[in-house]
């Protein structure tokens, strides 16, 4: 028998490597986030009909949510206890999915203990599908664990339309284990829109659920 028939056989009877089993999971495409989607189909329906902006380019768009949380009280001399640091860079890669940052203080400010050049804070930025399931997750688990929640304030936003909230501790999050944390620390959550203003990002909010406060709760 001839070589090249030897190596028709083993390709028909799949000799040689085994073929990799992909699987359905490695091939599909990974479900949109829920609000992504709703955004899509209601918010901007929503948006034309509220404001008159037919074209879906001049609509707001949520770019992205960027986390901060402050360490600089935690400061001893000229370095960040090591404890302090991985605390709260672990919370933000839990509750974001994606590694933050450590940023230095650019300026001295003697009240908080800050010198220009020392590490101070750490912060995370998120986009596309996990700004939104952080979104999601924000709203409808998060929030409703805040003690004495009684909706977030709407006063909050500027005039390019960009939001800021904050927290006070870290264990609102379902991600976090309170029994295993060191300390309590808060973040400052910023929601970062473009084509709006404050009227507009507000609208785009409440359509996508956030718990602002009533207006007879004021």
């Amino acid at each position: 028998m001839s070589k090249d028939t030897n190596t028709k056989e083993k390709k028909s009877s799949g000799g040689g490597k085994p073929k990799q089993d992909d699987g359905a999971s490695s091939n599909e495409p990974a479900q949109p986030a829920r609000l992504r989607v709703k955004f899509a189909d209601e918010v901007r329906t929503a948006l034309a009909t509220e404001f008159g902006v037919k074209n879906a380019m001049a609509h707001p768009r949520l770019q992205k949510i960027v986390l901060n949380v402050s360490m600089g009280r935690h400061l001893e001399g000229t370095k960040l206890p090591p404890h302090v640091k991985a605390a709260v860079l672990d919370t933000l890669e839990r509750v974001t999915g994606q590694k933050p940052v450590v940023i230095k203080a650019k300026k001295s400010v003697s009240n908080f203990k800050v010198r220009a050049g020392y590490e101070s804070a750490a912060m995370v930025t998120i986009r596309r599908d996990r700004m939104w399931h952080f979104l999601d997750r924000l709203i409808n688990l998060a929030t409703p664990r805040i003690k004495d929640f009684r909706g977030l304030s709407d006063k909050a936003f500027d005039r390019q339309g960009n939001y800021a909230m904050g927290l006070t501790e870290q264990g609102v999050f379902p991600e976090i284990n309170m029994a295993e944390a060191q300390f309590t620390h808060g973040m400052n959550i910023n929601f970062c829109f473009g084509n709006s203003n404050a009227e507009r990002s507000k609208f785009v909010l409440e359509q996508l659920g956030m718990p602002f406060v009533k207006p007879d709760q004021k």
